[in-house]
């Protein structure tokens, strides 16, 4: 398994195709789900050359987690849809290769098992439920396993329209549910319907989507972790999370399984990287795929990047091994690429180690 690719083709011939689709499709006309790629494909690196690269350390530290690359698993739910392990497997992984993970409110396992198999830090992700108590219920469970930050999904006051859910009439399968929340509100995402995606349907029904701003004031009451916002998308968003006392920022479109026709995820680092002005750590989440790509992003000035569906194929390839098989594809891709841009750390990365082919020049700071 020497690519990406492979353990994505491995994933597809093992998952039941309803599942795969889950997975792999996006919003709409599913435009998103290549515009990151792109946008990173387009750039191109800028590499010096004398200097001494006999040691490259990718090692960093993100709210005070030390980690072994700038690297760390986005949300996802219901990891048991991939292996029987599901998020226990993804934990024992992260922690193997020393990369973060950020553990979904829709997790398939116990947020007490996952952090009994994690030896690396844990984030827990969160939607804005609009019952209120069983979010702080989620938040005293995560603060006492021993989670390190809270991650509030912004960019989903309802989930998008996704047409291969909706062909399929997806729902969760029987055996496999969302287990840190209970059952009678987590039903709608089990009963199958012709032409309609329960997964949609459970969010219309439990998602509060009248928060503004305002509220956050109330998630920071009632937690001491670090509050991070996940799917900003523009500098302005930006400006009023750092405003508003969020640590840090994930620059997301969802996987492209959000708004059709957004802005990729890469297009609008820059401009957010600008906006936060050093006050907050900056976080890529999205098209991840070579070690190459993380360059590119700490380039462009983020402090981290995350990846999400290729942990879930290495997960349905072998598990924990297939997971960290994937981590360590992208870490030592990353190595190489610090060793052939001149750069022994990952400080060592700014604005003119990228060019855009068709300005021909670095891009400004």
């Amino acid at each position: 398994m020497l690519t990406l690719h492979t353990y994505e083709a491995a994933a597809k011939e093992r998952l039941p195709g309803p599942v795969w689709d889950f997975f792999a499709g996006g919003s709409g006309t599913e435009s998103m789900l290549t515009a990151g790629r792109e946008a990173l494909d387009r750039l191109r690196l800028r590499p010096r050359c004398l200097v001494d690269v006999s040691r490259c350390d990718p090692r960093t530290d993100l709210l005070g987690a030390e980690l072994a690359a700038p690297l760390g698993i986005a949300p996802m739910a219901y990891h048991q849809l991939a292996h029987p392990e599901g998020e226990v497997a993804t934990a024992r992984a992260a922690g193997d290769v020393g990369a973060l993970l950020t553990v979904s409110m829709f997790a398939s396992r116990t947020l007490e098992d996952i952090a009994a198999a994690a030896s690396g830090p844990l984030w827990l992700q969160l939607y804005w439920l609009k019952r209120r108590d069983l979010m702080t219920e989620l938040i005293r469970r995560a603060e006492s396993a021993g989670y390190r930050a809270l991650v509030l999904t912004v960019d989903a006051p309802r989930v998008a329209f996704r047409p291969r859910d909706a062909v399929n009439g997806f729902s969760i399968p029987p055996g496999i549910r969302a287990v840190n929340l209970s059952p009678e509100v987590m039903a709608a995402s089990h009963g199958s319907r012709d032409g309609e995606s329960a997964i949609a349907r459970h969010s219309m029904e439990q998602f509060d989507a009248s928060i503004t701003w305002e509220d956050l004031a109330w998630l920071r009451e009632v937690t001491s972790l670090p509050v991070v916002l996940k799917g900003v998308l523009t500098g302005e968003d930006a400006e009023l999370a750092v405003k508003h006392g969020v640590s840090a920022v994930i620059v997301s479109n969802h996987g492209g399984r959000q708004l059709d026709f957004s802005r990729s995820a890469p297009e609008c680092l820059p401009e957010i990287v600008d906006a936060v002005n050093g006050r907050c750590p900056v976080v890529l989440d999205g098209a991840i795929r070579h070690g190459a790509d993380i360059v590119k992003a700490l380039c462009l000035g983020a402090d981290a990047v995350m990846t999400g569906r290729p942990a879930l194929w290495g997960l349905a390839h072998s598990g924990a091994e297939g997971v960290a098989g994937v981590l360590r594809l992208l870490i030592d891709g990353l190595e190489e690429a610090m060793a052939l841009m001149g750069a022994p750390t990952v400080a060592d990365f700014g604005r003119t180690g990228v060019s855009y082919p068709l300005c021909g020049h670095a891009s400004p700071r």
